[in-house]
């Protein structure tokens, strides 16, 4: 007597390690692969370049060269100010000492950065909230659009998009990357 068959169990199908994933491939695109050999072993690597929010306006047309160095100066400020980085305790304590100190170049960029965010109308203006999260804590104009936008009501896309042209353009001027127009 011959039983019933049982049915065939899929399996789960691998995603190829050689690509993104699909979770990764959402939040934005990458460069086609760059075929080098790894420093370390000489074996071939293929790498991936993350396109970032400003190097796609750049590629678009949306922003001038001029817009586009400002924004990466903003970032580089940002990051050399750690104004997003968690703060961390010292693994070796001294006794008496206090807090961490920042350090002389952190305080230069600390001072850099509120001055170029002041030239946009401080943090709560449409420029200077969206140049902060945007370009600054580097997150998408898309989600800063929607979670975030000014004042915390939601903003559409394409106004957003037009706040942070509108900022690079005040930061072009501001880091001295585009002459000032004088009155006649």
């Amino acid at each position: 007597m011959a039983g019933k068959r049982k049915p065939k169990v899929a399996k789960p199908k691998h995603d190829d390690l050689a690509k993104p994933s699909k979770w990764r491939l959402q939040h934005g695109g990458f460069s086609e692969p760059i075929r080098e050999a790894d420093p370390d072993t000489g074996s071939p690597v293929a790498h991936r370049r993350a396109v970032d929010t400003l190097g796609m306006m750049l590629a678009n047309g949306n922003i001038t060269p001029q817009m586009h160095e400002a924004g990466c100066i903003f970032r580089t400020l940002f990051r050399s100010a750690a104004i997003d980085s968690m703060s961390t305790s010292q693994l070796i304590r001294l006794p008496g000492s206090t807090a961490d100190r920042l350090s002389n170049r952190q305080l230069d960029a600390r001072r850099r950065v509120l001055a170029a965010m002041d030239a946009l109308g401080g943090h709560d203006s449409p420029a200077g909230s969206c140049v902060w999260f945007v370009v600054g804590l580097e997150m998408s104009v898309r989600e800063w659009a929607a979670r975030r936008g000014w004042s915390g009501r939601p903003v559409p896309q394409p106004i957003a998009g037009g706040m942070l042209v509108a900022g690079l353009g005040i930061l072009a001027m501001h880091f001295g990357l585009t002459p000032r127009l004088q009155a006649a």
